[in-house]
């Protein structure tokens, strides 16, 4: 219970986060009316918000690199939080779009440092079950959050559904001000309590790969509709039925990606890569709603593990020395593979149509994951070695009485981690 309510608060961020970012999309008509602007210019606020994110994270990361890492995830989400206030208030588009921007360079940050601050509050052999929690809200927030903008925009208008978001934001400040408690930040360099101090280069890798993937996955998500049209003409409810069935597989991903144990997460990752290349390419002979069902559970199971197991990975690559540095990479490298995924599926689209699509994003997908499968396996290959040779010094202690344990071996200095 003592971890749970931490993680429960981070999970309730990357709920507002994700619904922050999307809500334009979702109140759109209202938003477009009031404003005086088309739904291109609406939809900018989205595009903008995700290119500042790319752009901001990093530089953010490094103003901030000597503060806990608690206090950066409050001040960044009582910045969104003013964000969505300003834009609640404003009363035309520029206005709208300086507040949104100021929210974007927020979230950059946020996602740059929850994660890390994750896998700060618990034990390594609980790092899976905790990013998978954490990471659980953004996964409601596109499930349900953004739905509920929409509502809201119809009943009571936008700029209060904008007001709501901002007060969950300031809450979710408020409240991990007071539930999360962290020690002091760590320096960069220092050994974790594993003695081991991670290395930056399988953190790049996986990351590089892993938005290789997402470049195929959003291909064909960002045309999810017009692919599963024909299934959906002969389903009850239609496209919408058909995306919960989506929505809903993604979660049961997320929920299995928390149950993997920490020494198969790379593996799971490969598998889930590989998952997510098969859904996508079964979409060709997804027409009938008897097929298209099971195609969307597997994809979305797969593609709704990946975040969770990615992050995982990468934390557990880094260890603590390069965790700073790995949660500042996260949001940039992979809002890349989603931007450049969805280029990439609109040029095929307007070249071949959208029966097109879905094989060559899942050769895209598969590629990545046989890298995946393959990185992970060097990794432990080489880990082996690495892992036998920590073992001499405790089993020579007799013979050496004067050495000293690595810095963060003993357990009792797990107190020292970083926030």
């Amino acid at each position: 219970m003592q971890t749970t309510r931490p993680l429960l608060v981070l999970a309730a961020g990357t709920f507002v986060m994700v619904t922050a970012e999307m809500v334009p999309m979702a109140v759109l008509p209202q938003m477009g009316a009031d404003l005086g602007v088309g739904p291109g210019r609406i939809g900018l606020l989205v595009s903008l918000w995700a290119l500042t994110v790319v752009v901001l994270s990093i530089p953010l990361v490094r103003l901030t690199a000597r503060w806990p890492r608690r206090d950066v995830v409050v001040a960044a989400m009582a910045v969104l939080a003013l964000s969505g206030a300003l834009t609640a208030l404003a009363d035309a588009y520029l206005p709208v779009l300086a507040a949104r921007l100021l929210g974007a360079a927020a979230c950059g940050l946020l996602w740059a440092s929850v994660v890390p601050l994750t896998a700060d509050l618990v034990p390594r052999d609980r790092m899976p079950s905790a990013i998978a929690i954490v990471l659980a809200g953004a996964t409601v927030g596109g499930a349900l959050g953004v739905p509920l903008a929409g509502f809201a925009a119809t009943t009571v208008g936008w700029r209060t559904a904008s007001g709501v978001l901002a007060g969950l934001a300031a809450v979710v400040a408020v409240a991990t001000r007071v539930v999360v408690r962290t020690p002091a930040a760590t320096t960069a360099g220092t050994d974790d309590a594993e003695g081991d101090g991670g290395a930056l280069l399988p953190v790049v890798v996986t990351l590089v790969l892993t938005a290789l993937v997402l470049v195929g996955h959003y291909a064909g998500y960002t045309f999810v509709t017009a692919l599963v049209a024909p299934a959906a003409a002969a389903t009850p409810g239609g496209t919408v039925t058909l995306l919960l069935v989506l929505g809903i597989a993604s979660a049961g991903g997320v929920v299995l990606a928390g149950r993997v144990p920490v020494v198969r997460v790379g593996a799971a990752l490969a598998v889930a890569a590989a998952g997510t290349a098969l859904g996508l390419g079964l979409l060709v002979v997804a027409q009938p709603p008897a097929a298209a069902v099971p195609v969307l559970v597997l994809w979305g199971v797969a593609s709704g593990a990946l975040p969770p197991l990615t992050q995982t990975d990468v934390m557990l690559a880094a260890g603590l020395r390069w965790r700073a540095v790995a949660g500042a990479l996260v949001p940039v490298v992979l809002n890349l593979g989603v931007a450049t995924g969805a280029a990439a599926g609109s040029a095929v689209v307007s070249g071949r149509g959208t029966e097109g699509l879905p094989l060559p994003a899942a050769l895209v997908v598969a590629a990545a994951a046989a890298a995946l499968a393959v990185a992970h396996r060097t990794r432990r290959a080489t880990a082996l070695p690495t892992s036998h040779s920590r073992k001499t010094p405790t089993a020579n202690a007799a013979v050496r009485p004067q050495s000293r344990p690595p810095i963060g071996a003993d357990p009792n200095q797990e107190c020292m981690k970083g926030a």
